[in-house]
């Protein structure tokens, strides 16, 4: 006979998503913001375009929630806004949703708690210009109104999941004209604790995301001075970012990344001196692979992604 397990024993769990979709960002010429998008398949090949939905914008989040879907929200179509778009488990975008929150761009996003999200940080119109606020979004997709901000607050961040429950931001502007490598990590009932000193490369614009499951990365971004890297930084499962790991790849900025294949990553676009449609796969151990040979989609910056099903 089977021991009876008591109930407040049993811990929820969900799946790790399987494909991602890079969103929206700034693809140069006019008009300069895009809303297209472009679907991850769950071995990791970049489909090309879907058309646009939802209004065309730059510098904006995008995360996880709900165990198997995504939003994309605020960010900048020439004015700041809050606007957000929800991420069906099938990788359809829909139309906009009110904005809730203060409107910025330059923010990052990451999930938290299994099936919840957060927006942090960013820029906002007027002085004094960079906040720490935070929007939590719930495991059905709704934004909630801000949180008061901890920590430095700064633009041109990144942000990923750890720990299989946990999430991290870390990087970006901490002065109006100073990089940072700090970092503030985020519970696994989303509350984001006081700055930790940073470790690494201090830059602006990288991206990150998960992998292996429950550990993450920050890669590439622009160190002042007008210098592109392609430096990555792996944070483990709890929550400690390593040193710089050698650049693999096309040195850039303003790139996106998102899980794919339930443990693997990828990162893609970003500025290289123009828009570009460069790829890099990254394996389940954490590992960046030089750059795919094919180009796919709109070459586009400042744009995001997330993953889904």
């Amino acid at each position: 006979m089977f021991p009876i397990i008591p109930a407040n024993t049993a811990t929820a769990s969900f799946p790790e998503n399987d494909e991602g979709i890079f969103g929206f960002g700034n693809k140069g010429g006019s008009p300069i913001q895009t809303a297209v998008t472009n679907l991850v398949s769950n071995t990791g090949v970049v489909a090309s375009d879907t058309a646009a939905v939802g209004t065309a914008r730059e510098s904006l989040g995008a995360c996880e929630y709900g165990g198997d879907k995504g939003i994309f929200g605020y960010g900048t179509t020439g004015t700041h806004t809050a606007v957000t778009n929800l991420v069906s488990n099938t990788g359809v975008i829909a139309t906009d949703v009110a904005g809730v929150g203060t409107a910025r761009n330059y923010l990052a996003a990451c999930s938290y708690g299994n099936d919840k999200g957060i927006f942090g940080f960013g820029s906002i119109p007027g002085a004094p210009y960079l906040t720490a606020v935070t929007n939590l979004v719930s495991n059905t997709g709704v934004v909630a109104t801000d949180t008061a901000g901890v920590g430095t607050a700064r633009p041109y961040l990144a942000a990923c999941e750890y720990g299989g429950d946990k999430g991290i931001f870390g990087y970006g502007r901490g002065t109006p004209s100073g990089t940072t490598a700090d970092i503030n990590l985020v519970s696994n009932t989303g509350v984001v604790a006081t700055d930790t000193a940073g470790v690494g490369t201090a830059r602006l614009w990288p991206a990150a995301c998960s992998y292996g499951g429950d550990k993450g990365i920050f890669g590439f971004g622009y160190i002042d001075g007008s210098t592109f890297t392609a430096v990555t930084n792996l944070v483990s499962n709890t929550g400690v970012v390593s040193s710089d790991t050698a650049a693999v790849g096309t040195a850039r900025y303003g790139p996106a990344a998102t899980q794919y294949g339930s443990d693997k990553g990828i990162f893609g676009y970003g500025y290289t001196g123009a828009q570009s449609s460069i790829t890099n796969l990254l394996s389940n151990a954490g590992v960046v692979a030089s750059d795919q040979a094919a180009a796919t989609g709109t070459a586009r910056t400042y744009l995001k992604a997330c993953s889904f099903n």
